[in-house]
């Protein structure tokens, strides 16, 4: 009891301790968000339309999306596809929710019959689909995930097949949505007419034409004010996203020529033989040297970073200085150190052949259980070999047969060509059998050639005329820069950000002979540089810390070699574009309407020829202009332009016309109205279907452009 009773006596401080202690916890992890990220927010990637999207879930789908494409991807390539998929969700999502648009059940069982009615492996035996037996297959999946199941010939895992599903039932949800809006979308009978009389009405004016270019620009002046006032009247079109600009200079990592000079005296030093002394048998023993082997292979595979190519290879494939050279050698001889395609080498000639460069063939290719086309076969091998030999006697009979059997090919690219295959002696994804059954034998002949795609039956159409082929062995070493190269490159680099620092960056570039080289408007999560090979995902994250400002410098390394000294020159804020940018679209337009009003001014006649007259400019003619083609020949698109001719009366002169390139005045000689039609239906039934090309996209897009994107927090994470 006296124990309880100091408890209860020290209670409050307890309480106290442990509440700053807690707080201290919030406190340390509010420090360490330093972008202002609270605790709540830390799984919420984005927030679209007041619906969050889980970063651990995006996360998951992003790694899916990574070992999905083997690669061929950046991280943030794959971020953004699937931010893509994510937000097209989203944003469909809450208008399914503001209309309350669902997959009922029976509509769903009849999708999934749709999508995989086909399927073998979910059929009874009366070849009947069977919803049982898909369902015992994702059951299987889920048991032993993340183990595959071949599925109609490609492996299907359980994290696919939940991937697969969710795309069903949002196409599904996505179908309901845009039906209705396309039930919506019809032409009344009025919307054909008006377009059919569009398209269909013509008129012949005479105008006369001021070009906005024959008033000197030096003429206008345009004020920071009127500028501004335009871009705040534009809002849409001079809207900019959060953005920096910058400029850098790249220091390419080049290998000096010290560099080359010792790999050359490497290469050299393994050209002749060597006499080594060999500690276990306690004696010196001559170690062979690369002229002299006779085991390329094991001599290449030991000392050299081009491994032994053992096939013939024809003059095009060495350089216009280095082919000439090689061809003249004799069998035996070598030639080098010398450099050529970013290496050192020295070259040793193997042998010579006469070869034709490429042949055509046409086959039929039987593949069987275990060969390499990505199909389901299931035919085995004695199988395949059986109707190959059928369908070689059966052309071996009649040539004209060939066409016959051709679509029993599991080569199904080449079921449109009839069979035929062209290919180069080098080239590579032909079996070395169907390449040496195809360069070795006449012309003509016809056989059964066995490769790991299954057996083809092969015929010989054509060659091109022989050549000389050479066999080569290289002895060659990558040129790289060595270590005292690359220290002293990155010396250089140092100095310059330095002197950049203490002075000014362009001015100690230019001094230095470096170039400078501007980038605009780069975005958060972008992550290419122009300019600079592969990813610069460090550098763009550089640009946009809330440490970094205008004037700070930072050195980073190239995914080619060499470095990238970079320079912040400005941060564009979300918003509208400043003066100074917006002032090389916007000037031209009010230089152009401060142009119309000068023109307007000096002009006071009303009718066509006396401002032809007046002003000393020829009357031009254009004959059966239409408002759907709303261009006048010699001048360029001008709606403006025509639309008025159609509102005039014939003899009638118009007022002056602020058209795209310049100042006109018109005068209506004739207006030809088409002819009625006896019903428009059929237009409007074509017009009605002309709206619904492109719909979903245009829906959607519109729906992106609407949507409220809360607490985009990608930049964070990647």
């Amino acid at each position: 009891m006296a124990i309880l009773n100091k408890i209860r006596e020290r209670s409050l401080v307890l309480i106290l301790v442990i509440a700053m202690a807690l707080f201290a916890f919030v406190l340390a992890d509010v420090f360490k968000n330093n972008d202002g990220f609270s605790l709540s927010d830390q799984n919420v990637l984005a927030t679209v339309n007041d619906l969050e999207i889980d970063y651990d879930e995006f996360e998951a789908k992003v790694k899916f999306q990574e070992e999905s494409n083997d690669g061929i991807r950046s991280k943030i390539q794959s971020m953004n596809l699937v931010w893509d998929e994510e937000l097209r969700r989203v944003i469909l999502k809450s208008e399914f929710n503001k209309l309350g648009i669902s997959v009922q059940k029976d509509q769903m069982s009849s999708v999934i019959e749709n999508n995989f009615g086909s399927f073998d492996d979910f059929k009874n035996q009366e070849g009947f689909f069977d919803v049982a037996k898909l369902n015992e297959f994702v059951l299987n999946l889920k048991e032993i995930q993340p183990e595959a199941i071949p599925l109609q010939g490609q492996p299907m895992d359980y994290q696919r097949w939940i991937k697969l599903e969710n795309n069903i039932s949002q196409k599904s949800l996505e179908t309901n949505y845009f039906n209705m809006i396309n039930s919506g979308l019809r032409s009344t009978l009025l919307d054909a007419k008006i377009n059919h009389h569009f398209q269909n009405d013509n008129a012949d004016i005479k105008f006369v034409y001021f070009p906005f270019t024959s008033i000197p620009d030096s003429l206008i002046s345009i004020s920071k004010s009127e500028i501004k006032n335009y871009v705040n009247d534009n809002p849409k079109k001079y809207s900019v996203d959060n953005s920096r600009d910058f400029v850098y200079v790249k220091f390419n990592d080049i290998p000096s020529d010290l560099d080359k000079e010792d790999l050359s005296s490497k290469l050299t030093s393994l050209i002749n033989d060597n006499v080594e002394f060999n500690p276990e048998t306690n004696k010196s023993e001559t170690k062979l040297g690369f002229k002299n082997t006779k085991d390329h292979k094991s001599f290449l595979e030991q000392n050299s970073d081009i491994k032994f190519q053992d096939y013939y290879v024809f003059k095009d494939l060495f350089s216009k200085e280095i082919a000439p050279i090689i061809y003249d050698l004799q069998i035996g001889d070598i030639h080098g150190p010398y450099s050529e395609g970013g290496f050192m080498k020295v070259t040793k000639l193997l042998d010579t052949k006469m070869l034709s460069d490429s042949t055509e063939v046409r086959h039929v290719l039987i593949s069987y259980t275990g060969s390499i086309p990505n199909e389901q076969i299931t035919r085995t091998r004695d199988e395949a070999k059986i109707t190959a030999d059928s369908i070689y006697n059966l052309i071996k009979k009649n040539r004209n047969n060939f066409s016959k059997v051709l679509n029993l090919s599991s080569d199904t690219q080449t079921l449109s060509t009839g069979g035929l295959r062209k290919f180069h002696y080098n080239q590579e994804g032909f079996g070395n059998e169907f390449k040496d059954f195809s360069f070795n034998n006449n012309i003509g002949k016809i056989s059964v050639i066995e490769s790991v795609f299954g057996f083809h039956v092969v015929e010989i159409l054509s060659r091109t005329k022989k050549s000389k082929a050479v066999k080569v062995a290289d002895l060659a070493f990558k040129i790289e820069s060595s270590d005292r190269t690359l220290k002293k490159n990155f010396n250089l680099v140092s100095k310059f950000k330095v002197s950049a620092l203490n002075g000014d960056f362009r001015k100690v570039a230019k001094e230095n002979e470096y170039i400078v080289k501007p980038v605009n408007s780069i975005k958060e999560l972008d992550e290419n540089v122009p300019g600079v090979f592969g990813t610069q995902r460090k550098l763009v994250k550089w640009l946009f810390n809330s440490d970094t400002n205008v004037g700070d410098i930072n050195i980073y390394d190239t995914q080619q070699g060499g470095y990238v000294v970079a320079m912040l020159t400005s941060i564009n804020e979300e918003g509208l574009m400043s003066n100074e940018k917006a002032s090389i679209s916007a000037s031209p337009i009010l230089k152009n309407l401060e142009k119309s009003k000068i023109i307007i001014n000096k002009i006071n006649s009303k009718d066509l020829e006396s401002i032809a007259s007046s002003q000393n400019v020829a009357i031009q003619t254009a004959r059966a202009i239409n408002i759907s083609s709303p261009t006048l020949s010699g001048v360029g698109k001008e709606p403006k332009v025509i639309g008025s001719a159609f509102s005039l009366n014939e003899g009638e002169t118009s007022k002056a016309i602020v058209g795209n390139n310049g100042v006109f005045y018109i005068y209506l000689d004739k207006l030809t109205k088409s002819e009625p039609l006896p019903s428009y239906f059929n237009f409007a039934k074509n017009l009605g279907q002309a709206k619904l090309n492109n719909l979903n996209s245009k829906v959607y897009e519109s729906l992106k452009e609407l949507a409220e994107i809360e607490d985009d927090n990608r930049s964070l994470f990647y």
